[in-house]
């Protein structure tokens, strides 16, 4: 599993209701079903994602996010959980609003588009950057909104949206101590926990 998802089973309660907004394959649900007796849910747009959590047997709504979340009551879950998928949305604040509103807290995790490795691509190449992190080229990524560590604090900050609990991960033995150090420049997936 992820290194992000093992962070964010640590965030779950027991017991909990919890739904996966973008949910793949639905590997961290089941493994959360599994492990901590959730009510889980998930919301795909893929064929091949839904048709993989379909047979894990976790419970998948297909559902495209950009719609908005108007089929759930607010205070529905207690974590709602978005993935890797919060820079893919059309309309992130509205997302994250959403998200907020459903559930009790949101667990969102993010690329650093503010990486230095990103910052030295565009500063000598002159290019969009492409790595392991970030293996598209500019014309076929599914990101479509860039943002780093502190862009994402400052929305949560103008949205009254407390961040309750953060981390940094740094795949690369390399930048694993600087980005505790300065996770805006060498944390490459941040892990935010926010709620109203």
């Amino acid at each position: 599993m992820r290194i992000d998802l093992r962070i964010i089973d640590q965030w779950i309660k027991p017991g909990s209701r919890v739904l996966d907004l973008g949910c793949g394959d639905g590997t961290l649900l089941r493994y959360l079903t599994d492990h901590k007796n959730v009510h889980a849910y998930g919301l795909e747009i893929s064929p091949a994602g839904i048709q993989a959590c379909v047979a894990k047997g976790v419970n998948v709504i297909e559902q495209n996010l950009d719609d908005g979340l108007k089929n759930f009551d607010d205070d529905s879950f207690d974590t709602v959980i978005m993935s890797q998928t919060l820079q893919t949305m059309r309309y992130p604040k509205a997302m994250l609003a959403e998200m907020t509103r459903i559930g009790k807290e949101g667990i969102v995790t993010i690329p650093n588009f503010g990486h230095w490795r990103a910052r030295l691509q565009l500063l000598f190449k002159g290019r969009m950057p492409v790595s392991d992190l970030l293996p598209y080229e500019w014309y076929d990524t599914p990101n479509i909104h860039f943002c780093t560590f502190l862009d994402f604090e400052i929305l949560c900050a103008e949205m009254n949206l407390e961040v309750v609990d953060k981390a940094v991960v740094a795949e690369r033995s390399r930048g694993k101590g600087l980005s505790q150090l300065n996770p805006n420049l060498f944390g490459e997936t941040g892990i935010f926990r926010v709620r109203k």
